[in-house]
């Protein structure tokens, strides 16, 4: 029977010794503080960014907020970055996305201090990932690449040496997962898979895990799996139910697959979780670097 990978659980007891660490911080005179920028008030990441201060409420991180109207300008979203960049009770910030329509990303992004990158996806952290394949990793991580990553090892699913097969390259999950298994120190194999890959249920049934970020609910199906495979579903889809008459979320994987598979996250309640706890992880670490 296939093992259930909890992440509600194991993100939990990441952060009760994430709360550990900020008491420790604090007896120290560090007190981690994560800093969001919300512009406008678009409905999910209104609840996204209340559920980061809400995580931080339970493990002692203070929470700064900034909320924009959906009619800010470039230079006035890019002054409160540079406000958290110089605030010294911000050890780490996110600007939550997507910004409003005419707003380049990149370029706000681009203006973030490297150092308080609390997502992990700065141009200069993404390049030290890139650079440090070897090494020890001393800035922030991409957080769902992580949570994925520390969820399987949290169940002693070992990835030395495993073929893995990325499912989407969106730069979230698909294409930095793969800079975080192929580091020596996880040492997996990828095959990073997209909509120009010829025949893309080969390499799905070749893999000993598959890592599904498309977005395209229940793609991954019965038929395209090995039998013990490890499945990942990071993918979100909204899909009308016409049993209930509302929209639920679906994955990527056909829940049918999980009867032939070694071990699955569900989706909902698998990785997400883990993509929050880890953005804590990364503030917490930074806090930790001031010492």
């Amino acid at each position: 029977m296939a093992v259930k990978i909890d992440g509600k659980m194991v993100s939990a007891q990441i952060k009760a010794n994430l709360a550990e660490r900020v008491a420790a911080l604090k007896e120290q005179g560090v007190n981690p503080g994560l800093g969001t920028i919300l512009v406008g008030s678009d409905a999910g990441s209104v609840k996204y960014v209340a559920g980061k201060h809400a995580d931080c409420a339970e493990i002692g991180v203070n929470s700064i907020k900034k909320e924009l109207p959906a009619d800010a300008t470039f230079e006035q979203i890019a002054e409160v970055v540079q406000e958290l960049n110089a605030d010294p009770a911000c050890t780490g910030y996110i600007v939550q996305l997507p910004l409003p329509k005419g707003i380049d990303e990149n370029a706000i992004i681009d203006l973030i201090d490297p150092k308080k990158d609390a997502d992990g996806m700065h141009p200069y952290n993404l390049g030290e990932l890139v650079l440090h394949a070897r090494g020890e990793i001393t800035t922030p991580l991409p957080c769902t690449p992580r949570g994925v990553i520390e969820l399987l090892k949290a169940y002693d699913i070992d990835l030395d040496g495993k073929e893995v097969c990325v499912l989407g390259r969106g730069i979230t999950i698909g294409r930095t997962i793969g800079l975080m298994l192929t580091r020596k120190a996880v040492n997996a194999t990828v095959t990073l898979c997209h909509t120009g890959t010829k025949d893309v249920r080969k390499h799905m049934r070749e893999a000993d895990i598959i890592v599904a970020a498309m977005g395209s609910a229940g793609f991954v199906k019965p038929e395209d799996i090995k039998e013990g495979a490890v499945l990942v579903d990071v993918g979100v889809s909204r899909v009308f139910d016409e049993e209930v008459g509302r929209y639920r979320v679906k994955g990527d994987v056909d829940k049918a697959c999980y009867e032939k598979a070694l071990a699955y996250t569900p989706n909902p309640g698998g990785v997400g979780p883990m993509t929050r706890a880890m953005l804590l992880e990364n503030v917490v670490e930074m806090a930790e670097r001031q010492l």
